[in-house]
């Protein structure tokens, strides 16, 4: 290969890493999403073209097949893959990013072993990080799609002595990759390894419930980077190292706020089989004590309250995403804003079921990005506010979070709803949220409850509120 070709190619790579870093900065607002997401698939479509320059492919119909078929898959999943289920989507292409590195490290060292050539001890090292992380990552992202999915039980699946098997197959893969790395010829071993990594993935996940979700799948997008980034180092492409480590630490980052979100630790997370135990949901209209009891309220006189006050802000939650609601909801802010009434909506880091599910759902709407405002921002806004319209959130507007201590989800930041003037809560019936506990807002003096699907209530709510 020519030096200019060579200079070439590393200039491309150079420019498809600013892109990546612009696409990065760009993807950090809902405002900008978008332009982030061209931006940086550009730089990919660059350092792809660099690669097979600099690898010298010869076989170009072959990768061409291979992108035409892939390309038409995203295109289909993108068009057909309802926004609710974005989560599982995710999910999926976090385990096929792991898969894809673990088969990049399976392929070279079983390339570099049948052409009797010896790995490097560099290489030897790089491939089992790759192997576990990229196996982690592939089963751990099928059980959660599953879970998310409702393929098998969201709550979380133990069994007894599960977190010392956990560390007996971890320590043996350790053990392992020792005794690969003195001898790499031992393929049974390889393979072995392989397999203990795959398993580990599954056992890793499973405990892990539903509430725990939004944390999981950032720290699996988190993985599928740092495995792309080992199987770089195990192809010795720069590139893949440099993007792979940009996505590891995304994610990590990503990781580390939904956890500060919901006030836990990873290991928490990982170890804690969040969601196994703690209160069960009212059955009915009554709390599961017998004692309290909801206030119900029509559409009718819930518009008359929205029309009527001079502040409103609206929660949205998984509820009104199950329900395709937002563009409902959009046209609902419009009709009180024509009357005066200021209308703001504020985002929990950890509502839906991943994070910035709520940021998408709203821009899909169409839903002006300064309306928009974080847990932090409008907490202290909420004593002055007439209304707060929750649409189908629960875990998150919980007051249990602040006052009850014996709760699963004490200390767990939240949308101070419950100190607003008044409190209407959209929402089919009593049942729990991914915790799996009961929501004390429900009982308060100043809540009332519109029982119904989200997206009737709230078109019922734009017909009634187009009166005023």
């Amino acid at each position: 290969m020519n030096e200019m070709i060579t200079s070439g190619i590393e200039v491309s790579y150079l420019v498809a890493t600013i892109l990546f870093f612009l696409g990065l900065k760009y993807l950090g607002s809902p405002a900008t999403a978008r332009k982030g997401n061209a931006i940086a698939a550009a730089g990919m479509l660059l350092a792809i073209v660099a690669t097979l320059f600099y690898q010298q492919v010869l076989n170009y119909s072959l990768i061409l097949a291979g992108i035409g078929v892939g390309s038409a898959i995203g295109a289909i999943g993108a068009y057909r893959v309802a926004m609710t289920s974005m989560p599982q989507m995710v999910g999926l292409l976090n385990g096929l990013g792991g898969g894809a590195s673990t088969l990049i490290a399976v392929g070279e060292f079983w390339r570099l072993m049948d052409a009797g050539l010896l790995p490097s001890m560099d290489n030897r090292i790089t491939t089992v990080l790759s192997i576990l992380i990229g196996g982690i990552t592939l089963t751990g992202s099928l059980v959660a799609f599953a879970k998310l999915q409702e393929l098998i039980s969201g709550s979380p699946i133990t069994f007894a002595f599960q977190q010392a098997l956990n560390f007996l197959l971890f320590g043996g893969f350790v053990a392992g990759s020792v005794l690969l790395v003195l001898d790499p010829s031992n393929m049974p071993l390889f393979l072995g390894l392989t397999g203990i990594s795959l398993l580990l993935g599954v056992l890793l996940v499973i405990p892990i419930g539903g509430a725990d979700m939004p944390v999981v799948i950032s720290l699996l997008n988190s993985f599928s980077g740092i495995a792309a980034s080992a199987a770089g180092f195990v192809l010795m492409n720069n590139m893949l190292i440099v993007a792979g480590a940009l996505v590891g630490a995304s994610g990590i980052i990503l990781t580390q706020i939904m956890c500060k979100g919901m006030n836990r630790t990873l290991t928490s997370v990982i170890f804690g089989a969040f969601g196994s135990s703690g209160v069960s949901a009212a059955g009915g209209h009554q709390s599961s004590n017998g004692e309290q009891v909801t206030r119900s309220i029509d559409p009718e006189e819930c518009a008359m309250m929205l029309g009527y006050a001079r502040s409103v802000v609206i929660v949205p939650g998984y509820g009104m995403a199950v329900a395709q609601a937002q563009h409902a909801v959009r046209e609902l802010a419009d009709q009180l804003t024509r009357l005066g009434v200021e209308v703001k909506y504020a985002i929990h880091p950890v509502a839906g079921r991943m994070p910035g599910h709520m940021n998408v759902l709203l821009a899909e709407a169409n839903v002006p990005y300064p309306q928009l405002h974080d847990m932090d921002d409008v907490n202290p806004q909420f004593p002055e506010t007439d209304v707060a319209l929750v649409i189908g959130a629960n875990d998150v507007v919980n007051p249990a979070a602040r006052s009850d201590k014996n709760s699963p989800i004490y200390g767990m930041p939240i949308l101070e709803v419950d100190r607003a003037k008044h409190t209407i809560v959209i929402k089919r019936g009593m049942s729990a949220g991914f915790a799996g506990v009961e929501n004390e807002l429900f009982f308060q003096d100043k809540t009332m409850m519109l029982f119904g699907s989200a997206k009737d209530m709230v078109n019922k709510l734009v017909a009634e509120v187009k009166q005023l």
